[in-house]
């Protein structure tokens, strides 16, 4: 089941066009829709843990869950912390088919992932898209992170492949549960379709938002026990960790 807009769809030809900003209704002086100085006022994501992007008081510092218990990926790449209005524009993305914030968040996501690839990032060989269970993408209609992976497969010249990693079991929603049963929700979720294709691969995991990083470490763990070399994840937002 394909459910994904095909890029002819207005939201491609919007984006063609001179723009007012999607934040401020003014017209924009950039070739995206959002002007300069809503632009730098998005809640760009500082100081973070070094593997789950996790937002910290101080650069360079690993989070103590990643200390207790190492995640399977080996970096998350996130331009902005979950909040607003970046929070704002991912629900209305997400929820709203409101394609043309996805659109221009995941522009902006390329702008930045281009240029962490120019101070040295290593480039995956190819972008995975986080799958929906089958109930989910039915009365979705789309998976926005195969959405958002096409974009930014696009935008940086990389090769997206949303057939090769599977949702084969159904699983509740993971919104309000802690890490621990997340990851016990998730047990025997995914598979992959031909290992063999994978075998020595860099793959990057491609998803809306971490939270608690419980979903890319099951995946990841998945990739690399069928033979991926490296898993990163690159998202679009990072929750900051819940108070209490």
């Amino acid at each position: 089941m394909h459910c994904q807009p095909h890029c002819k769809h207005q939201v491609y030809i919007w984006l063609k066009k001179k723009q007012s900003c999607l934040l401020c209704d003014e017209i924009s002086d950039a070739s995206l829709p959002l002007c300069v100085p809503c632009e730098t006022e998005l809640p760009w994501l500082d100081d973070q843990c070094l593997h789950c992007a996790l937002p910290l008081p101080m650069s360079g510092l690993t989070c103590a869950q990643c200390v207790r218990h190492p995640p399977a990926f080996t970096e998350v790449v996130a331009p902005w912390r979950y909040d607003f209005p970046v929070d704002s524009l991912i629900t209305r993305f997400k929820h709203q088919q409101q394609w043309p914030m996805g659109r221009l968040l995941a522009e902006l996501s390329a702008q930045f992932l281009q240029h962490r690839f120019d101070e040295g990032l290593a480039r995956p060989d190819c972008l995975l898209p986080v799958p929906l269970a089958s109930k989910r993408l039915r009365q979705r209609g789309y998976n926005q992170s195969a959405m958002l992976a096409h974009w930014l497969g696009q935008s940086l010249n990389l090769p997206v492949d949303e057939r090769r990693l599977l949702r084969i079991r159904e699983t509740t929603a993971q919104q309000g549960l802690d890490a621990k049963t997340r990851k016990r929700n998730l047990k025997g979720a995914f598979a992959v379709r031909d290992a063999a294709w994978m075998k020595g691969k860099h793959l990057a995991l491609i998803d809306d938002v971490l939270t608690t990083g419980s979903t890319a470490d099951v995946i990841a763990r998945v990739l690399l026990k069928n033979g991926a070399q490296q898993v990163d994840v690159y998202c679009l937002a990072r929750t900051p960790r819940p108070e209490g």
